[in-house]
């Protein structure tokens, strides 16, 4: 899995990166933010923050290996 993902482009790697993380990231943050007494809406936000996180880290290190 890992090797099919890694001879994909960046581009395509980021586009698979940002279709499993965002979607899971504003769910997420969507069902927990109640807990914080945080209106849904916010903690889905920051779900899309922290999924962003991800690609951000992807990004950094396929930059510094190539």
């Amino acid at each position: 899995m890992i090797r099919w993902f890694q001879s994909k482009d960046l581009a395509v790697q980021l586009m698979i990166l940002a279709a499993v993380f965002d979607p899971l990231g504003f769910a997420s943050g969507y069902l927990i933010a109640p807990s914080f007494e945080i209106a849904p809406l916010y903690g889905g936000i920051a779900g899309l923050i922290a999924g962003s996180f991800v690609l951000s880290l992807h990004v950094l290190y396929t930059s510094m290996t190539r």
